[in-house]
């Protein structure tokens, strides 16, 4: 199976200090919906993982944070594309869970539900987070320097071997077309 899994805020919409808590607050990255609509186009099955504390935060509900990704969904379909599942962790930074990144549990339960191998699927993301939950996975990290990308770039932490692109739209481009990127 062709699969690539995304961190939503930061990589496919803008992210926010304040969190992203209505669907007018959600507001996508340029190029990243029809980014995503290549990769349906090629086969790929995209699947979103994503840290949502803003629910145990009490900044929005269920039917909020479902709201929002109807609003993802719409725009990715517009653009001719296709989200296949979004996983989330509703839990706050000090919970504990093992589903919040930078721990691999998110990562993990896709690999369950998908029924497969991690080892190679790229994992595009903005934080160093993210990079740290792809690795604990045994995903590969990708990072964007959308977002958080910039600050997790020039973070000493990061690991050296971690591919960087400008957007979602430059991985895309790359991942299918390594020769013409």
């Amino acid at each position: 199976m062709k699969l690539v899994i995304l961190d939503r805020d930061g990589v496919i919409n803008h992210d926010s200090d304040q969190y992203i808590k209505s669907p007018a607050e959600w507001i996508p990255i340029e190029g990243s919906p029809a980014a995503i609509a290549r990769l349906t186009h090629a086969g790929y099955r995209v699947v979103v993982a994503t840290n949502q504390s803003g629910l145990a935060r009490g900044l929005f509900d269920m039917t909020t944070l479902n709201a929002i990704h109807d609003t993802m969904h719409a725009a990715v379909h517009a653009a001719g594309g296709r989200i296949d599942a979004i996983f989330f962790c509703p839990h706050a930074a000090d919970a504990q869970c093992t589903c919040r990144k930078p721990r691999p549990g998110m990562l993990l339960e896709i690999a369950q539900r998908f029924n497969t191998d991690l080892t190679g699927v790229p994992f595009v993301g903005d934080a160093l987070r993210d990079v740290q939950a792809a690795q604990a996975a045994g995903a590969s990290p990708v990072l964007v320097l959308t977002g958080k990308g910039p600050m997790t770039r020039d973070d000493p932490q990061l690991p050296p071997h971690v591919p960087v692109f400008a957007d979602l739209a430059s991985f895309v481009a790359t991942h299918l077309e390594p020769d013409a990127a």
